[in-house]
């Protein structure tokens, strides 16, 4: 028998939860009974004040030395948002798309090629990560304009809340299937070696409370909530320290530059117990350091990725109360009001409580595998390849 063959579409490679997320089930998937492969529109983005070339990309490089091709129409910038694809960039697209069996659109833009006339017609799985899809813009007209063409064949939703916002905003339920975000539990657990050696390496003392901030630059994550709370935070742990991991979060940022300056006040000499590490590739050991992963984001989120990878590697969760943060954090951290005294209370309560909700992230870590996931994406996909894609409570676990 054959290997199914299935094109995967990306706007772009740049740092951020789905992209790692869907390059992680490709690299689960490739060179078993599937045959993966990659179509990136762009092959430079200019996003969260970083400009982050393919070539770069963790992501990127993991899927062609995994020996995933990864094409690209556009490899530099110079197509303004919105421009017609042209006439080469048709072409190739029908080339990659005529020898895929199934094409995966990551989020919702990409949509817009693929939905351009004389296409091949290929079944179609929208994979989505956000609760808000009426904050997409054209994003969400290009969704509602494959599923009225047939093109759609089922959407992935990575949490509840993100199957109920679409749900709402018009995609037939029964297209809409919730596979859980996984992560690789053997990278991402507990470390107490690496936790001291980390933390020795910035100088950081090893009972001193540690709150970790992943997340890339942008509105949705409110930077400068975080740093009001962050403010609170130092100003009552006088050992406390802060660190601030993803694309935007360095000091060549004029906009985080500002946020800092604006919420440290006559308080400058805070930012002294502040890091700012930009993109790492090393995540495991940074949130093995720590005692908490935070959230402050007020829109957008479904299933974080960083309190997920955070959890396994033993930090607990504070998050505010946005997509599915609310489940994910039960029994496990803290949820907060999006107020900084609360936040920063709330991170002062969890670093020290962090031994008493050991056990029950222990317990928790085969719900969140890796294998799992992969294993619920490749039977979805081969159902769709065959026409059998259940309704959502229909698809078997594949364990």
């Amino acid at each position: 028998m054959s290997e199914l063959r299935v094109l995967s579409v990306y706007e772009g490679f740049f740092s951020g939860g789905a992209r790692i997320l869907h390059s992680d089930v490709i690299l689960g998937l490739h060179g078993g009974a599937q045959e993966h492969a990659v179509l990136t529109v762009q092959g430079e983005m200019h996003r969260e004040a970083t400009r982050q070339r393919m070539e770069d990309d963790a992501c990127y490089r993991s899927l062609t030395g995994a020996g995933v091709p990864v094409t690209a129409l556009r490899r530099g910038t110079d197509a303004a948002e919105g421009e017609p694809f042209s006439a080469t960039e048709l072409a190739a697209t029908a080339r990659a798309t005529a020898a895929a069996d199934v094409v995966l659109s990551l989020k919702e833009q990409p949509l817009a090629l693929l939905n351009q006339a004389g296409l091949p017609l290929r079944p179609v799985v929208v994979c989505l990560h956000r609760s808000d899809p009426e904050n997409q813009g054209p994003a969400l007209d290009a969704l509602l304009a494959a599923v009225e063409a047939g093109r759609l064949r089922a959407g992935v939703c990575c949490a509840e809340s993100t199957r109920a916002a679409y749900a709402a905003a018009g995609v037939p339920a029964e297209l809409l299937h919730v596979i859980p975000n996984g992560v690789d539990l053997l990278r991402f657990r507990p470390d107490p070696v690496q936790r001291a050696r980390w933390r020795a390496s910035l100088g950081i003392d090893d009972q001193a409370p540690l709150v970790v901030f992943a997340a890339r630059y942008a509105g949705m994550k409110n930077v400068p909530l975080f740093l009001r709370a962050a403010r609170r935070f130092l100003r009552q742990e006088p050992r406390g320290h802060v660190l601030m991991c993803g694309a935007g979060m360095t000091a060549a940022n004029p906009g985080l530059r500002a946020d800092i300056d604006a919420a440290l006040g006559d308080e400058p000499w805070l930012a002294e117990r502040m890091s700012l590490l930009g993109v790492r590739q090393d995540m495991e050991t940074v949130y093995a350091a720590a005692d908490v992963v935070s959230l402050t984001s007020s829109s957008g989120e479904a299933a974080p990725l960083c309190l997920i990878e955070g959890m396994m590697c033993g930090a607990v969760p504070v998050a505010t109360d946005v997509g599915d943060c609310a489940e994910l954090v039960a029994g496990h951290g803290m949820l907060t009001p999006p107020d900084p005294a609360v936040i920063a209370a709330a991170w002062s309560e969890a670093a020290a409580g962090a031994a008493a909700f050991a056990p029950a992230l222990e317990r928790s870590r085969e719900r969140f595998s890796r294998e799992r996931m992969i294993a619920a994406y490749g039977t979805l996909i081969e159902q769709v390849h065959h026409g059998l894609a259940p309704a959502p409570a229909a698809l078997p676990d594949p364990f």
